[in-house]
């Protein structure tokens, strides 16, 4: 960025968060580019319907989020012919979200780069329609970058979601070069955030590669051991396969069971997810800015839990069981688990994360999909390995050393790709605003 060069002479935009912009550059508002219209063609079902494409609201959200030159999906739906005629669109229009969950998403806009034939859009999403001559790469940086999203998110209304009205594109203010600039800009940046992206995804494809290792290095230590030498055998369970010799398998009640002990009412509320493991409730809110339900009366619903328990959740069949370091309390949602004999906690926080154990407690129930949870029964039909209790110290010991490998090398990587990612945005920002000249 710092080799790029400024444009001859600025002027001062009138506005604070833009200050001086390009001389030639002229500021106009998106109404004045073209027409605006928001779609309801599934509203509107009468005799004499036919099928067309319409675009998804979510893969336009999600892929848009990401991404400036997004491929749309679609769906069918019916419509009648007058209305699916109204809101065709075609190559060149621009997509744009009128409500997302966050005010940083609102106004994200995806470009129709292809004759799209007998397609409509969602009720969902508003489209532009341009009636002046913008150049059709350019349009995809004329409205996606922050000068312009900042806009946006600052009329955004609403707490589940945030909405803005079709009044509030119209007014929304952008900068619009000489056609000539529009050209190099899109040209510019196509080929810079082509670089960019390729460079990310690879980086995302290496960061799955080290998870993949990372599961494989848990699930071969959790079920065969770290000693490479010993005899093994076939331990009769699909999903663990062979083990060591000298281990044995056991059922699953025989090592824990289901903690009934209520919570004291000085004990604070534990939240348990897949992302945090199990923490206090008020740093997982801190964590995640957000508030989550929280018991204030009747305390009796609450189960007590003690450090080196295990917790059991709905999700435990996406996720696994969580391992609790703290005392506290949890809702009636979870099952707390004890351990009773011949267990270290710390290897079986590896084993009750690893894929083939996951895998096989999901298989316990088929009420999963219809989001009801796991509980102490399903538990106990996953049969569980009974090693040594020093062996059991080894393989955690030796996991913990290798999975802190693997997790700097994956937050070395997440790292690098924040940094690509921020500089994408800084230099679509700078380009499109005038701060630096492109060639």
């Amino acid at each position: 960025m710092s080799k790029l060069e400024r444009y001859d002479s600025y002027k001062d935009s009138g506005v604070e968060w833009l200050k001086e912009v390009p001389m030639d550059w002229k500021m106009v508002r998106l109404g004045t580019l073209g027409k605006f219209s928001a779609s309801g063609i599934d509203k509107y079902l009468v005799k004499n319907e036919s099928i067309v494409k319409i675009i998804n609201f979510t893969d336009i959200y999600s892929r848009t989020n990401l991404t400036l030159d997004s491929k749309i999906s679609y769906m069918e739906v019916t419509t009648p012919e007058l209305n699916r005629k109204k809101h065709l669109v075609k190559k060149g229009d621009l997509i744009f979200l009128p409500s997302s969950e966050t005010f940083e998403d609102l106004g994200l806009s995806a470009l129709v780069n292809e004759e799209l034939e007998n397609t409509s859009f969602s009720y969902h999403l508003i489209r532009l329609e341009f009636e002046k001559d913008i150049e059709h790469n350019y349009r995809k940086y004329l409205s996606n970058n922050n000068s312009v999203l900042n806009q946006f998110s600052s009329y955004g209304k609403g707490t589940t979601r945030k909405i803005i009205g079709r009044s509030v594109f119209k007014n929304i203010r952008v900068l619009i070069p000489s056609k000539q600039e529009q050209i190099k800009i899109a040209s510019f940046l196509d080929t810079k955030t082509e670089q960019l992206d390729k460079a990310i995804k690879q980086k995302e494809q290496l960061i799955e590669l080290l998870k993949e290792r990372k599961q494989i290095v848990i699930n071969d230590a959790v079920t065969k051991g770290v000693d490479k030498t010993v005899t093994m055998k076939d331990s009769g369970v699909e999903w663990i396969g062979e083990i060591p010799e000298h281990w044995e398998i056991v059922k699953s009640k025989r090592l824990f069971m289901a903690r009934k002990e209520r919570a004291r009412k000085s004990d604070l509320q534990l939240t348990a997810s897949q992302k945090h493991g199990v923490i206090y409730q008020k740093d997982y809110m801190e964590l995640e800015g957000r508030k989550v339900t929280q018991v204030e009366t009747n305390y009796e619903i609450l189960k007590r839990v003690e450090p080196n328990d295990f917790l059991i959740s709905m999700r435990s069949f996406q996720g696994g069981i969580e391992y609790c370091r703290y005392e506290g309390s949890v809702s009636s949602a979870y099952v707390p688990l004890i351990p009773i004999k011949d267990v270290v906690s710390e290897y079986f926080k590896y084993l009750f994360k690893s894929y083939v154990y996951i895998q096989a407690l999901a298989s316990t129930s088929n009420l999963v999909r219809d989001g009801q949870a796991l509980r102490f029964d399903n538990f106990s039909l996953v049969d569980l390995i009974i090693i040594p209790e020093h062996e059991q110290e080894n393989i955690a010991k030796y996991l913990d050393e290798e999975t802190v490998k693997i997790d700097k090398s994956i937050s070395l990587q997440e790292k690098q790709i924040t940094k690509l990612k921020e500089y994408k945005t800084t230099l679509i920002d700078s380009v499109v605003t005038g701060k630096v000249r492109v060639r």
